[in-house]
């Protein structure tokens, strides 16, 4: 957008997804800011507006009554790594060998940043990021996906969080993390009014994710969970060794809910200061969950399943959009959506086109203006099956070096406080590739292949019928079952061509 025509034509496009804008004052309006905010190990049950018992979330809760309520919103992965992938791509993680935790992504992919750039925006990420290592040599840090800065960590972290800036040496910055994130996000905002910018900020929150340290305000507001549940034990990591012991459910819980609640405060804090700056009206905030609730964290669920499987307890999670100039009053819907969405959308938003190879997300600018009523295509899903890639013969994608992480965390795994990264090189395709958990989702069906269930093999299910999955109709609706497995093969067939590498060439 070097010449005045252009960059006129630009903000009239941009100006048309505001309600009463007219292309006169076009010239007037700035584009939207966006801030994305992740929940880590956050699933759809956990929020007091979707009818928890105990938990307190009044900031999402205003959120959800105010902003696009996004009730069936999934997770693109039942798992961490993959699922942030998607928001940053708009692609499956699969497409570029994000399998599963700990894998990272490739230095080719285009960013949802980077993106954004093209429209002016500055970017920063703050907090969690598990793509790759934050560190300045790493080929897929933030700074390499074209964020402008970020404070960040290469996986999760608790209170007093050890966090790298702008890939430099780790430091430990004591306090909440949640309001370290939100403190270090205000400061970005800032600065980029004072350069008279837009911003895109990504806030991925260390909370909840276990191990669980609550502050003792927050500790507070759950000392009357059931007694029943001090006679169950689940297994979570030390916060004094790193090393897996177990706790009696309600300590476990009273903990874990304390993070969500604090998590939640300091989303109000991001608000309130948004409103304090005049920014709110024309702030578009979006909120997830990175995947479903794990094992350490299930209290009487509704939903089937949990973290790492394929079932709506694994992929459904809290979504909101909350943006007072663009969505002006508080609206439901039950449109399915996935957090590949996130790119497209951002990018229509904006007036920048996608990317030139296979995009799995749609724009979801039609749901917001309240002009969608069904997905146009299914959502698919797919755990791959890494265990047979994994030899001696496999080239890694990236130098090991640089994927040696550097941001200790509490938790240990293979005898280290850190995390190393991988992603190999996959030039052929074979049938073993298409194996592996999966699941397609329509309007109305879901699809799930080899699901963790005591059924193996295929379940249907009628998600608007039988929205806990307890009911396999594979023997009395074979043809719907065999319609989506075939849909579900075709979308394999890309990803695993994008897998090849063929998307850089």
């Amino acid at each position: 957008m070097n010449d005045l025509p252009t960059l006129l034509f630009s903000l009239v496009l941009i100006c048309t997804f505001f309600v009463g804008c007219t292309p006169e004052k076009a010239i007037t309006e700035r584009p939207p800011n966006i801030i994305l905010l992740m929940g880590d190990d956050h699933g759809w049950e956990e929020t007091a507006y979707n009818g928890h018992a105990y938990l307190k979330t009044p900031v999402l809760d205003e959120m959800a009554a105010s902003g696009l309520r996004l009730d069936r919103f999934y997770s693109a992965s039942p798992v961490c790594s993959p699922t942030r992938g998607s928001v940053i791509t708009g692609r499956h993680p699969n497409r570029y060998g994000t399998f599963t935790p700990n894998w990272s992504i490739r230095p080719e992919e285009i960013s949802i940043a980077q993106i954004l750039r093209e429209a002016g925006y500055t970017s920063g990420h703050f907090g969690k990021w598990h793509l790759g290592p934050v560190k300045a040599a790493s080929p897929t840090n933030p700074g390499a996906m074209d964020f402008d800065t970020w404070l960040s960590h290469d996986n999760f972290f608790e209170i007093d969080p050890i966090l790298s800036r702008d890939g430099g040496e780790p430091l430990k910055i004591e306090g909440e993390s949640s309001e370290i994130l939100i403190e270090e996000t205000t400061r970005f905002i800032s600065e980029a009014q004072q350069e008279n910018k837009p911003f895109f900020a990504v806030v991925w929150f260390g909370s909840p994710h276990e191990p669980y340290s609550g502050l003792e305000e927050d500790l507070a507001l759950y000392e009357d969970l059931p007694d029943s549940l001090s006679q169950a034990y689940v297994t979570l990591t030390s916060m004094v060794t790193g090393r897996p012991v177990q706790h009696p459910l309600d300590s476990v819980l009273q903990q874990r809910y304390a993070e969500i609640t604090a998590m939640d405060r300091a989303i109000g804090q991001l608000r309130r200061f948004l409103d304090e700056q005049g920014l709110r009206q024309n702030t578009l905030l979006w909120y997830c969950g990175d995947n479903g609730v794990p094992p350490s964290g299930l209290f009487n669920p509704s939903l089937r399943g949990q973290k790492a499987m394929m079932y709506e307890g694994g992929v459904r999670v809290p979504g909101i959009i909350e943006w007072p100039q663009g969505i002006p009053s508080g609206r439901t819907t039950e449109v399915n959506a996935v957090t590949s969405d996130m790119l497209p959308t951002l990018a229509e938003l904006t007036g920048q086109p996608l990317p030139d190879r296979p995009i799995d997300g749609i724009s979801l600018m039609p749901l917001i203006r309240g002009e969608m009523d069904e997905r146009p295509a299914p959502i698919c899903f797919w755990d791959f099956e890494t265990s047979h890639i994994i030899n001696t013969d496999t080239v890694p994608y990236i130098d090991p070096e640089l994927q040696q992480g550097t941001t200790p965390l509490i938790k240990m795994m293979n005898g280290q406080y850190t995390r190393s990264f991988r992603n190999f090189h996959h030039p052929t395709i074979t049938e073993e590739d298409y194996t592996g958990e999966r699941a397609i989702l329509d309007n109305r069906y879901k699809l799930v292949i080899d699901g963790q269930g005591p059924e193996s093999g295929n379940e249907l299910f009628d998600l608007l019928s039988d929205p806990t999955e307890q009911h396999n109709l594979i023997d009395s609706q074979p043809e719907i079952a065999e319609n989506l497995e075939q849909q579900l093969t075709t979308w394999q067939q890309s990803v695993l061509q994008s897998l090849t590498g063929a998307d850089y060439r």
